[in-house]
């Protein structure tokens, strides 16, 4: 499940170019308490990991606004939206409910009016077919390395390589567990592949998110092997790892 949120800032609205944390934040302090402290917490566990099973959007201008880059920070100059999604049709509800009855929210220290709030209808789709989606937010794969002296060092996949898409299965499967799937995920996405048709090399996108530097890549890519639950999973948590940090967020393209 998926809402669009539409906000107003109350003059142009400033932040850091690497917002994700900034948006992050306001998504979490615009839910219930105790639902946002079993988010932010163990949430959906798998052994050692924890999965929030939610994933946003870049924020976007909309209704003739623009945004501005400059000197490390972008300038909303009007209204602006972004987009939310979770696999817990809670988180969503919750969201929305507070955000319609707020006269005022904050985005970091900029006071915005909500202009609305949509469901998105779900996508008509033939699963029969290569599924075509375009990145709303970067899509990351990573694994953690090791160097000669045994620090341990993030390697970031790029859609061109052949691990890209062993670790977006991988991910997926986890996912699956972590919701308590029953079924082998594994031999279910044996043949799954996240092939990039309409990517370029900038389309890779180096974020710094509470001062971790990750990379990721947005464009258009050829989903196929997926069955329909597991596609609909990586399209209401995200395609790939740190998605609620705003990573990995797609939407169908025709």
């Amino acid at each position: 499940m998926r809402i669009s949120v539409q906000l107003t800032p109350h003059a142009p609205m400033v932040l850091a170019i690497h917002y994700g944390a900034t948006l992050q934040g306001f998504i979490y302090h615009q839910l219930d308490a105790t639902l946002a402290d079993w988010l932010h917490g163990d949430a959906y566990a798998l052994a050692k990991r924890t999965y929030k099973m939610f994933t946003f959007s870049r924020l976007t201008a909309v209704n003739g606004s623009r945004y501005i880059l400059s000197q490390g920070q972008i300038t909303f100059t009007g209204s602006f939206s972004f987009t939310l999604a979770s696999v817990n049709s809670e988180v969503l509800r919750s969201l929305a409910e507070r955000l319609l009855k707020a006269p005022t929210v904050y985005l970091g220290h900029n006071p915005c009016s909500v202009r609305g709030i949509e469901v998105l209808k779900k996508p008509e789709i033939d699963f029969g077919q290569p599924i075509r989606v375009r990145a709303l937010s970067p899509i990351t794969a990573y694994q953690t390395l090791h160097d000669a002296e045994g620090r341990k060092k993030a390697y970031f996949y790029s859609p061109f390589e052949r691990d890209w898409h062993r670790l977006l299965r991988d991910n997926l499967a986890r996912k699956a567990k972590a919701l308590g799937w029953e079924d082998d995920a594994a031999t279910a996405l044996e043949g799954a592949q996240f092939k990039p048709v309409g990517v370029q090399q900038q389309d890779q996108k180096i974020i710094t998110y509470k001062g971790t530097v990750i990379k990721g890549w947005l464009g258009t890519y050829q989903i196929s092997g997926v069955p329909e639950a597991y596609f609909e999973l990586l399209y209401d948590a995200g395609l790939g790892a740190k998605n609620s940090q705003g990573f990995g967020m797609v939407e169908v393209v025709r």
